[in-house]
């Protein structure tokens, strides 16, 4: 009778195991994979509408999550948009508005002197990986840190390539980064940096875990590798998308992406892991276009600021959702934050939380800012280089943007201009309605100038003594 007592509880102790299996894998705080791309466009993915660029393992995770239509970078360049994911702020909050120097380009042609910028992240500043830390996560970074010499101090448990650099010195091996232990010759850095994180994973998924993968891919040097040339330069090219090398560099990354998705099925993860994938800013106009946005990186027309946005997790309801809602990456932290079962108003954070739209719901209408109180020299090969407002010598003087709604307003600091766009009616921000809709034009302009005045924002005032005009 004994016996049998024990059978039927184990019987049942094993049914309701599995029968709870789901639950407690929803239960259970998830992991979380985010990827960051350097400088890829809002077309340079296969699901975003690109023919000739090709993404499989990318476009897997729209496929099977939810895909943000109306995604934002924090800046058109990297280090502020980097400081904003890590932080959940908007740069007057943390002081780091652009790449190194504020005064970049030609002396006598910027007629504002900028803002001082920071380029190291105030360690005191809390950031995501520490939060993270507190609530039992083991932390990983594998590339691009861009935001102080080591990534370390800012809540990583390890650190693979990481640093102050924009780029890597070389995309093959010797790689001559000192965070970075060199491979075999001709060893490809996106495969490199896939297989260190994915043994990393392997080694702590015990634990919920954060691996932050910030590709170095795109960015410049474009050096990729050959036999993905040779397969490019057959493939029959677009007007916008035509270079062998550069989607070879989109190709090399969606491979290390696929590489760790492998991992997750293989490990039993997938299911209970919240991955992430977006970019730092718009594409390298030298590059690609992203057309039909207008701009590319370093400017704050769409195509400098608008980016992909895929997201896959136990948190979506409905594979292969799509998203219409205003995004930008501020919004991460506060997200994950929530997810946790935290409420994020506590941290006072810029960002606000997106995790209802992961049911597919349409978030409340609100304001997205950036400001940028600097200068962007334009590029010499820049195929955008009509889209400047600043032509020809920036890719963008300082500047501060409001979204709100359909509508976009610029306002220029040099001059005092304003632009104002219906970004619905005209995504690729051609016809500026300032004028004929100058209510408009005034109510976001107040808002925006309420924004500067509550976040401190530095607005660039004080005339340069170098400025030549008409020279």
């Amino acid at each position: 009778m004994d016996s049998l007592k024990n059978f039927l509880l184990f019987f049942l102790c094993l049914a309701g195991f599995l029968l709870c299996t789901p639950a407690c894998a929803q239960d259970k705080a998830p992991n979380i994979l985010l990827f960051y791309a350097d400088d890829l466009g809002w077309m340079d993915l296969g699901i975003q509408g690109s023919s000739y660029y090709e993404t499989p393992n990318i476009d897997r995770i729209g496929k099977e999550g939810i895909r943000f239509t109306q995604a934002y970078a924090n800046a058109a360049n990297c280090a502020p948009s980097r400081a904003c994911l890590m932080t959940g702020l908007y740069p007057p909050s943390h002081g780091v508005y652009t790449v190194g120097n504020p005064d970049r380009g030609e002396v006598t042609k910027r007629k504002l002197i900028p803002t001082p910028n920071k380029t190291v992240l105030d360690p005191n500043l809390l950031t995501l990986p520490t939060f993270l830390k507190t609530k039992g996560y083991r932390t990983a970074i594998a590339g691009k840190w861009h935001l102080s010499p080591n990534p370390l101090p800012y809540g990583f448990d390890v650190n693979f390539g990481g640093n102050q650099q924009g780029h890597p010195k070389s995309y093959f091996s010797p790689y001559q980064n000192p965070n970075l232990e060199d491979g075999v010759p001709g060893e490809h850095l996106p495969e490199r940096l896939s297989r260190e994180l994915g043994n990393w994973i392997r080694e702590n998924h015990h634990k919920p875990f954060f691996a932050y993968f910030p590709f170095y891919s795109v960015h410049t040097p474009i050096q990729a590798r050959e036999d993905l040339i040779d397969k490019f330069g057959s493939k029959e090219p677009t007007l916008f998308h035509n270079k062998p090398a550069y989607a070879a560099m989109i190709e090399a990354m969606d491979q290390a992406v696929g590489h760790l998705l492998t991992l997750l099925d293989e490990l039993g993860l997938a299911e209970n892991t919240l991955v992430i994938f977006t970019s730092d800013n718009g594409a390298h106009g030298g590059q690609t276009l992203s057309r039909p946005l207008r701009g590319s990186k370093g400017m704050f027309y769409e195509g400098g600021i608008r980016v992909p946005f895929l997201l896959r997790g136990p948190m979506v309801s409905q594979p292969g959702t799509l998203n219409s809602s205003p995004v930008i990456g501020s919004d991460i932290f506060p997200t994950l934050i929530q997810i946790l079962a935290e409420d994020s108003d506590t941290y006072q954070l810029d960002g606000q939380s997106f995790l209802s739209a992961l049911s597919g719901t349409t978030l409340p209408e609100r304001a997205l800012f950036w400001h940028f109180p600097a200068y962007l020299q334009m590029y010499n090969k820049d195929r955008a280089f009509e889209d400047s407002h600043d032509k020809p010598w920036f890719r963008t003087s300082p500047v501060s943007v409001i979204r709100k709604g359909n509508w976009k307003l610029l306002q220029f600091f040099e001059k005092g201009e304003v632009e104002l766009y219906n970004l619905r009616l005209d995504i690729g921000e051609i016809d500026n309605l300032a004028e004929e809709y100058p209510g408009e034009a005034k109510e976001l302009l107040e808002e925006l100038h309420n924004w500067q005045r509550s976040t401190q924002a530095p607005i660039p005032s004080q005339k340069n003594p170098f400025y030549s005009e008409g020279k």
